[in-house]
C-alpha cells in the first residue's frame, strides 16, 4: 500500500507552540498521539514518524522554508504530490472552521509558498485550520505569530481533534467525501457534524 505524507507547518521552539501558525504542528501531534508513537529527527530536517498508512512530519526549519523538508521527505520515501496533504492554519477561513481543499494559491501563507515552490505543483492536498482575520488594523504577520486567545483556547483541544479527523477522512475516504462530511455548516464549534 503507498503511504501518505502528512505535513504539519509551524515554527520549531517553544517560544513559538502556543502560536495561531503552529496549528499544523498541534495537529500532527494529536495524529502522533493516537499513533501512540513519538516523533523522531530525520536528515530532512524534520522530525518524522512513520505509521503503516502515513509519514507524519513537522519540518524543523522556520515556515518560510518548509518546503525543502517536505521536497526531502517526498523524494526519500517516493511519495508524489497526490498523496501529501499539509496541515495549515488559513486567515481567509473564520476560527472553529476547517476546510479540505486540493491545489490552490497560497494566500500569502509563506508556508505554502515554500512548498509550491520546491514541489514545483500547487497539486497537493491541505487542511486548512481557520484562525480567522485579525482584528483592527494588527498586522496579519504580527496575529499569526500570536497565541491563540483565551477564549479560543477553550475549544482549541476540539478543533484540532476535527482536524486530525479531516487529514485521516481525506487519507482514507477521499476529498470528495471528506468536504461532504466536514464543510457542513453546522460544524463549527457547536460540536461534530450530525
Amino acid at each position: 500500500m503507498d503511504r501518505w505524507l502528512i505535513v504539519g507547518l509551524g515554527n520549531p521552539g517553544p517560544g513559538y507552540a502556543g502560536n495561531r501558525h503552529n496549528a499544523g504542528f498541534m495537529v500532527l501531534d494529536e495524529l502522533a498521539a493516537r499513533a501512540g508513537a513519538r516523533f523522531k529527527a530525520h536528515k530532512s530536517r524534520a522530525e518524522v514518524l512513520e505509521t503503516r498508512a502515513a509519514v507524519l512530519a513537522k519540518p524543523l526549519t522556520f515556515m518560510n522554508l518548509s518546503g525543502g523538508p517536505v521536497k526531502a521527505l517526498a523524494d526519500f520515501y517516493k511519495i508524489g504530490p497526490d498523496r501529501i496533504v499539509v496541515v495549515h492554519d488559513e486567515l481567509d477561513v473564520p476560527y472553529g472552521a476547517l476546510r479540505a481543499k486540493l491545489g490552490g494559491g497560497d494566500n500569502g501563507h509563506n508556508g505554502l509558498r515554500s512548498i509550491t515552490k520546491s514541489l514545483g505543483t500547487r497539486d497537493y492536498l491541505r487542511v486548512r485550520f481557520g484562525i480567522g482575520r485579525p482584528p483592527g488594523r494588527m498586522d496579519p504577520a504580527a496575529y499569526v505569530l500570536k497565541d491563540f486567545a483565551t477564549a479560543e483556547r477553550k475549544d482549541l483541544p476540539f478543533l484540532v481533534d476535527r482536524a486530525a479527523d479531516v487529514a485521516e477522512s481525506l487519507m482514507e475516504r477521499g476529498l470528495e467525501a471528506t468536504q461532504n462530511d466536514f464543510h457542513r455548516a453546522d460544524l463549527k464549534i457547536s460540536g461534530p457534524p450530525r
